[in-house]
């Protein structure tokens, strides 16, 4: 009896890591030839619709995905200072693409400039009467007397760096510093204007043209500020072929198709 018993413990036993093989078999994803990498990119707000077109095409061309983080360039190349993985940087500015480089978190010579746009002013709708902007322009008349202007935070933000460097170089900025609210991206602004909580702000003309109850009254102008500008790089550790096929879709002539529509300078 306790022979029986001993021998069909054995037989067990040699069946065991057969059972476990077959079990692990079972619960593993299929991790073949038919799987597909997302390729994750990082992208300035004000990239939100053109790339979510562009993500479509893509998928429907290749059957790839694409997964976008929109925030304020500042954020996520803090993000990426953090670690946070991603395999594409798109920036609204050549600030904050010159940092991620400095902090060796972005491939420079992968750095591709495809588009470029202009920064505006603009009111709600029903409030909206055009102006002009030069050095003459009297801001504090044009907002009331309590109107604020929103745009992004003027310390890192880059339509708020660039509002400010507009508002500095036209001889405006002490008139109207303690007027601005700075959001947390050209996005967060926008809606502040949308919903009637700021008399007027400064954003891309890109993001102007897809806003509900806003009007444009005036366009900066090019010779106040910087070469409004987006440049994308790769991320260090993620130079791989999906990145780089992508990058390369980006810069394609699809791509500034959807660019365009939006109101994109194309390059």
């Amino acid at each position: 009896m306790l022979s029986r018993i001993v021998s069909s413990r054995r037989h067990l036993l040699r069946h065991i890591p057969a059972a476990f093989a077959l079990a692990a078999l079972v619960a593993t994803p299929f991790t073949g030839a038919r799987a597909q990498e997302t390729t994750t990119v990082f992208a300035a707000a004000s990239l939100t619709n053109a790339f979510q077109d562009i993500g479509k095409l893509y998928k429907e061309k290749t059957g790839k995905d694409v997964a976008f983080s929109f925030a304020a360039s500042s954020a996520l190349a803090k993000q990426l200072e953090a670690g946070a993985p991603a395999a594409i940087f798109a920036s609204a500015d050549n600030k904050w693409m010159d940092y991620a480089e400095g902090k060796d978190l972005t491939l420079k010579a992968t750095r591709v400039t495809p588009i470029g746009n202009s920064l505006v002013l603009i009111a709600p709708a029903d409030k909206a009467k055009d102006v002009s902007i030069d050095k003459s322009f009297d801001w504090l008349a044009f907002l009331g007397t309590d109107g604020k202007i929103a745009t992004g935070l003027t310390d890192s933000v880059p339509v708020g760096i660039y509002a400010k460097t507009a508002l500095t170089n036209l001889g405006q900025w002490d008139k109207v510093r303690e007027r601005i609210v700075g959001a947390e991206s050209v996005r967060a602004a926008l809606a502040l204007v949308e919903r009637g909580e700021a008399r007027a702000g400064i954003v891309y003309s890109t993001d102007a043209a897809i806003a509900k109850n806003v009007k444009v009254v005036a366009t900066f102008p090019a010779d106040s500020h910087p070469p409004v500008e987006y440049p994308f790089e790769i991320v260090k550790g993620q130079d791989t072929p999906a990145a780089r096929e992508f990058l390369a879709f980006l810069t394609g002539p699809e791509a500034k198709t959807v660019y365009a529509k939006y109101g994109f300078v194309v390059k």
